[in-house]
């Protein structure tokens, strides 16, 4: 539903080249970035995070302590706990492999919550050799927010189709209307985001 850009994935390319050079090399592309992105070690540490992971996760991260992911907590989208140790991060380290498409939860120590898409890509220096891995995290929650209320807008036109009765059918029609000027309102409100499709 929610695909990467070709930019997301030149990032994470050049993060992976940066890689190869050597940390010094990786700190300076990471932290040019001004979407959340972070890296560890190759058991998951957390060694590095650029100022945008403070925003999205709600905590300042602690490198060197923080283990696969820095947020606070995870769910999956359909809301189950989801531990950092099983956390798509921590899938592209145990499996050596970059992990696309899917989405997930996370909530902030402040009770707030934010829909994500991790890019979560490994490390593999020029031997071969897991270093680490670099992930970064696309916020989704605007656009999900937006097509939420489309969908409710459709579905009360639907509605008032159905209805032969004026007054509800009209009450439904205007109901449609201000869901799609909340959407029309978030679209307009929201920075258009460089990371998605």
């Amino acid at each position: 539903m929610y695909a990467p850009t070709a930019l997301a994935e030149d990032i994470m390319l050049s993060a992976l080249e940066a890689a190869r050079v050597g940390e010094d090399e990786l700190d300076r592309v990471l932290g040019g970035i001004d979407a959340p992105i972070y890296a560890t070690d190759a058991r998951g540490v957390v060694r590095y995070f650029n100022p945008a992971c403070i925003g999205f996760a709600g905590r300042l991260p602690a490198v060197g302590k923080d283990r696969w992911c820095v947020t606070w907590r995870l769910y999956t989208d359909a809301g189950t706990f989801l531990p950092h140790a099983k956390c798509p991060m921590a899938t592209a380290i145990h499996e050596k492999r970059p992990v696309r498409g899917i989405t997930a939860q996370a909530e902030r120590p402040d009770g707030t919550w934010a829909s994500f898409m991790p890019l979560p890509t490994p490390l593999i220096d020029a031997a071969g050799k897991l270093r680490g891995a670099v992930n970064m995290l696309i916020d989704v929650t605007e656009a999900r927010q937006i097509a939420e209320l489309r969908r409710q807008a459709e579905r009360c036109i639907r509605l008032a189709q159905g209805f032969v009765e004026r007054s509800t059918s009209d009450a439904l029609t205007l109901m449609a209307a201000e869901y799609q000027s909340k959407a029309a309102d978030l679209e307009q409100k929201a920075e258009p985001s460089r990371y998605l499709a």
